[in-house]
């Protein structure tokens, strides 16, 4: 069954908070929903079906949807990290198709950034009272005890960015990328974050800033690495007709699910290959999808926990061929109107917000504004038409999820 053109996104709506101190995650939750609500102008009782994954506190689905005062006739909680929202959107668009909803709600949130002032905080009166015994816990999710592959992995010491760096090297070795290439996808992202009030970071950068900034693990530079925030987004997700209905209504276009991918990446016994990733395979599902190619593409929200993460995504889904997403980033050419493939116009997770350590919510909400034309006139691409967006969830080294979404202005 093709999804194309069987859902639409009518409502997206992200958190403005980077620091939530006086929140809680499942406020963040409720926030966000009200935003997305009120951004389609609908009510919490349209809402049938719920959408959230594990930064979702309690049991989820159902603690979020008592909190809201929901009543909901289907549920979903995948779970696969930062690309979760991405393929929620297209769980949503399955369930609509299939009659499971009319209605479908998807949020994201959580608060890493406030919780780990609290610990610091915690620690630091621990110490003063001359109670401290090491150095203090973080507010990091601790490995799943029962994950089978901790054994062969943790003896090793695999961290974020370490195993990010991992496929950086790599792909420097394969294909002679540079760590001044990788700089210029934080450039762009800099360039665009400049106009965003709520981005942590809105200064401008150059590729020199990049590359002297501290190393974190080579080959990756601090300005490599994306921000830690709080906060979060929602979408809301409905039946064409009643997306057709609140444009006219609002006078706003609308912006119809095209196509959908989505795919994992795991360690294959050993045969690990790090110079692609998982959206080598839900790119070209959502291309066959929605009837176009990646030169249609007008507008691209890339996942970017790190630079290279947005160049693996630039040519596994076809953007540029392997090996030749170096000189493909370069001299501003993810720039809005400067290059031509505008990028993460928010200024991404590089520079605009991580909420929650996840950043495929906040990929869904950029498109949506490039696509209604309501990025800031700034950055806002002319005429947008066709935007993907695309989420990484888990790590590029080991095991991933990718998810792809093709929307379209009708």
């Amino acid at each position: 069954m093709t999804l194309n053109g069987k859902a639409a996104i009518v409502g997206a709506y992200e958190h403005p908070t980077r620091l939530a101190t006086h929140l809680s995650v499942v406020r963040l939750h409720a926030d966000v929903a009200k935003g997305a609500l009120e951004d389609a102008g609908l009510d919490k009782g349209d809402i049938d079906g719920y959408f959230c994954a594990g930064d979702a506190p309690g049991l989820g689905t159902a603690t979020v949807a008592e909190y809201l005062g929901l009543k909901l006739r289907h549920v979903d909680s995948t779970e696969c990290g930062g690309s979760a929202p991405i393929l929620h959107v297209a769980h949503a668009a399955e369930a609509i198709a299939a009659g499971r909803c009319n209605i479908a709600l998807v949020t994201l949130a959580g608060r890493p950034r406030a919780m780990m002032e609290e610990a610091k905080a915690a620690a630091a009166a621990a110490a003063q009272a001359g109670q401290a015994k090491g150095p203090p816990k973080t507010a990091l999710k601790a490995p799943d005890p029962d994950a089978p592959e901790l054994a062969f992995e943790l003896p090793y010491g695999p961290a974020t960015q370490n195993l990010y760096a991992m496929v950086a090297k790599r792909h420097m070795h394969e294909f002679g990328t540079t760590s001044e290439q990788l700089a210029w996808i934080k450039v762009a992202a800099s360039h665009h974050a400049q106009h965003n009030p709520n981005a942590m970071l809105r200064k401008v950068v150059t590729v020199d800033d990049v590359v002297n900034s501290p190393l974190v693990s080579d080959p990756l530079h601090r300005l490599d690495c994306c921000v830690m925030s709080d906060g979060g987004g929602a979408v809301i997700v409905a039946r064409p007709e009643i997306a057709r209905e609140l444009s006219r209504k609002s006078g706003r276009p609308v912006v119809m699910v095209r196509g959908t991918g989505e795919a994992p990446k795991h360690g294959m016994g050993g045969f690990m290959d790090l110079t692609y990733s998982a959206a080598a395979w839900s790119g070209p599902m959502a291309f066959a999808e929605a009837g176009v190619t990646p030169a249609d593409i007008q507008y691209a929200s890339l996942y970017d926990s790190f630079t290279i993460t947005v160049l693996m995504q630039l040519e596994d889904l076809g953007f540029c061929r392997k090996g030749e997403g170096g000189r493909f980033v370069m001299d501003g050419n993810l720039i809005s109107g400067v290059g031509k493939l505008p990028f993460n116009t928010d200024g991404g997770g590089l520079c605009n917000n991580h909420p929650a350590n996840r950043g495929g919510m906040t990929k869904i909400i950029e498109a949506v504004r490039q696509l209604r034309g309501e990025a800031h006139p700034a950055v806002q691409v002319p005429d947008c038409q066709l935007a993907l967006a695309n989420g990484i969830g888990g790590a590029l080294a080991s095991r991933h999820t990718a998810g792809t979404l093709i929307l379209e202005r009708v």
